[in-house]
């Protein structure tokens, strides 16, 4: 099955086609690092990285961009409150940036390219613009005539009649349309600036990410990928400015992830719902947030809610448990011999392929998800059967394979390697399992079953069988 992914641009499901076999060039509108990030970016930084990752799975050779805005009004806004420099802001935040990706399992950009490395070509792109009649100069700033471009609007859906009669009363009567925008600004007292043929100044936003991405990767790249709240202007000015530089198509394909909102309310510090990426790692293990946004399809909105995280932690832990417990199993089978079972291993092929035809429909991760709990459901079957045959052996050896396989870019499993791991407290439990041998051995039952108990408690359940006592995690309620 091909890989299809719903383009906003042609507004449907396209098959994925790259512009070189088995290559793909992608890039993703990263952050303005002037504070931490909140937990609304974090989704298209986790989302995105699992659809790379997958690419890769599928063997596709992918090259991925992100940029870092590192000049921007909120930059010298904060850098003004604090009295340091911009640039400090920016690298303080960039390296927090970092610091918090690493912590959600982020796979690493093959490119970072910072707006403040990419000033000359971004003046280049701009002169190429005024000389072609597109952009025009004002007093040291520059303007993008969005009138010059016909096909303003392709992106967004906006027409350009409509936006100017639903525009504001536009303050600067400089411009020749409410609608253009800024390519470059004159440098305002105390600000950071550049030379430019147009005097002391600095970029605009938009003009950043497509000069960024043109140097990495092209004219013409494969995907271009951001949060829905992008489209308009942000990706609809880039798409006008590149396209009316270079004559080319500038992306491809256009990927865009669904809102959040916290408790049902969009995410605003004046309503006190505001919570960084941080601040929540504190509270919840990363992998928990990885698994909260890859429950739900990357284009639906999703609401952030204490009720929402935690059910992702269960599902986590379902997961997890399972693969502990199928572990503890194969290591305990030790040398024994392992027998296929065609009929169920043929289930869990079919169940691994249903959850890669979901993916392969527009990166459907809830569905592959719901693949994987089936898997679950059938080690849990297997694994309740207490004694194992040979081929129960072989279904849990397959089970674990294909989750594991699938953590190649799901990126949850990491989960199991927390203080919680059964994994690590093994040997302090087989111990207690050894001590309410010998109690029951010298029939002091209350004792021996105040062990199982307490074990119960902390979700280690014991079964005891006539050869030995076996015991595994299962999840608390």
């Amino acid at each position: 099955m091909a890989i299809r992914i719903y383009n906003t641009l042609s507004r449907k499901k396209d098959e994925l086609k790259p512009l070189e076999p088995n290559k793909i060039s992608m890039y993703v509108c990263g952050p303005t690092v002037y504070d931490y990030f909140h937990v609304g970016n974090a989704r298209p930084f986790v989302v995105y990285d699992a659809f790379r990752r997958y690419l890769t799975y599928r063997g596709f050779e992918v090259k991925y961009v992100m940029n870092l805005t590192d000049v921007d009004d909120k930059i010298i806004k904060k850098a003004n409150e604090q009295g340091v420099s911009a640039s400090e802001i920016a690298e303080k935040y960039t390296q927090a940036f970092f610091e918090d990706i690493e912590k959600l399992g982020i796979k690493k950009a093959d490119y970072y390219p910072r707006a403040t490395e990419s000033i000359p070509g971004m003046i280049k792109l701009i002169e190429i613009l005024v000389d072609k009649g597109i952009a025009y100069v004002v007093d040291g700033d520059v303007f993008y005539e969005v009138a010059k471009f016909k096909d303003y609007g392709k992106l967004s859906g906006k027409n350009i009649e409509d936006l100017k009669s639903g525009a504001r009363i536009e303050v600067d009567e400089r411009k020749k349309s409410p609608l253009d925008f800024a390519l470059w600004k004159v440098a305002k007292p105390g600000e950071p600036y550049w030379e430019s043929p147009w005097g002391k100044g600095r970029p605009g936003w938009h003009i950043e990410c497509s000069v960024m991405s043109m140097s990495y990767l092209g004219e013409t790249i494969d995907i271009h990928a951001g949060g829905s709240d992008l489209i308009f202007p942000h990706h609809e000015n880039e798409i006008a400015q590149s396209e009316g530089a270079t004559g080319k198509p500038f992306a491809r394909y256009w990927m865009h992830n669904g809102f959040l909102n916290i408790e049902g309310e969009k995410m605003s510090k004046s309503l006190g719902n505001f919570f960084t990426a941080r601040e929540i790692m504190k509270k919840y293990h990363p992998a928990v947030i990885r698994m909260f946004f890859l429950l739900k399809h990357y284009r639906s909105p999703i609401n952030f809610s204490e009720e929402r995280i935690r059910e992702a932690q269960q599902a986590l832990q379902r997961i997890s448990t399972a693969m502990e417990n199928i572990k503890l199993a194969l290591n305990e089978a030790g040398a024994k011999k392992i027998e296929k079972n065609g009929e169920l291993s043929e289930a869990i092929q079919h169940l691994k392929q249903q959850a890669i035809d979901e993916l392969d429909d527009d990166f459907n991760t809830a569905g592959a998800l719901a693949s994987i709990f089936d898997l679950v459901r059938e080690a849990n079957l297997i694994l309740n059967k207490g004694a194992l045959a040979g081929t129960d052996l072989y279904d849990l050896s397959q089970i674990k394979k294909t989750i594991e396989e699938f953590d190649q870019f799901l990126g949850i499993l990491s989960y199991s390697e927390s203080k919680e791991s059964s994994v690590a407290e093994a040997p302090l439990i087989e111990l207690l399992i050894d001590v309410r041998k010998k109690l029951r051995e010298a029939k002091q039952w209350a004792l021996a079953d105040e062990i199982r108990d307490q074990l119960l408690e902390l979700g280690i359940e014991l079964k005891d069988r006539p050869d030995k006592t076996t015991w595994h995690r299962r999840l608390k309620s």
